[in-house]
């Protein structure tokens, strides 16, 4: 019988700050990573991204943006189609930032494979709750033989009516009855996808938390995320893959 050896990798971690629109995942974790010594690199969500920037994930983002015709939820019709670009488009972001994480440096992930998981097992379940949990699931399986999945993911929840309405005033729209509805089926999504892995989620809900406490959570998880972390291999290359940050192989020893 063999084990594979323990190997504590010197990269940084890859965190993901996730949420409904309007929870104010961006503004805490901005809060939270301004109050830290070592700032990490910080990745814009698509919404973030409306001027486009030169590059493959910004060519395929322009794509999905003027396939869904200004849909806030970037929705074309085509979930599928739709949940393949967006996890090509993570993987872009990924490809990216190796160079930071190999440097040891953090990297937060303004969302992540998670949301598209959620949202595209929305639109393939409308009506099926426990459907749409199975196949967020499965999604999320899916996308981590693209690449590796956040070491932490730190979901903010509220609310979704407090949410919509931040949203709105953010954004200088009225959402319509229907996208109104996504949001609240979102919400509820996204708390019972992160019930499913308690590991590499934290959750902090701002109808428990004030913003202050809300961003110190965040600060403290951020913070804490870079210890004892494990290699960062290809997905599709298998066990024995090398680590695309230190470069690493897997081996086994006796046990």
């Amino acid at each position: 019988m063999t084990i594979t050896a323990r190997h504590t990798c010197t990269r940084g971690p890859l965190i993901s700050a996730e949420g409904l629109n309007g929870v104010g995942k961006t503004y805490l974790t901005n809060r939270a990573v301004e109050a830290l010594d070592d700032k990490p690199l910080m990745l814009d969500e698509f919404s973030q991204r409306a001027n486009g920037r030169p590059g493959l994930g910004e060519a395929l983002l322009r794509s999905l943006r003027e396939a869904s015709a200004g849909d806030p939820f970037l929705r074309g019709g085509i979930p599928m189609t739709e949940a393949l670009i967006l996890m090509a488009i993570k993987r872009h972001d990924l490809d990216t930032v190796i160079p930071e994480l190999s440097s040891g440096r953090a990297v937060v992930e303004g969302r992540s494979v998670d949301t598209t998981a959620v949202c595209q097992a929305l639109l393939l379940h409308p009506d099926d709750p426990d459907a749409a949990l199975e196949t967020a699931t499965a999604l999320l399986e899916l996308a981590s033989s693209y690449r590796p999945l956040p070491d932490l993911t730190i979901l903010v929840t509220d609310d979704a009516s407090e949410a919509l309405v931040r949203a709105q005033q953010r954004d200088q729209c009225v959402f319509t009855s229907e996208q109104a509805t996504f949001m609240r089926e979102a919400c509820a999504l996204f708390e019972q996808l992160a019930a499913t892995d308690p590991a590499r989620y934290r959750v902090v809900d701002r109808r428990n938390a004030d913003e202050h406490e809300a961003a110190e959570q965040i600060r403290a998880w951020i913070h804490g995320a870079g210890t004892d972390l494990g290699c960062m291999p290809e997905p599709w290359q298998g066990p024995g893959a090398v680590c695309m940050c230190c470069g690493h192989r897997a081996e086994s020893v006796p046990a």
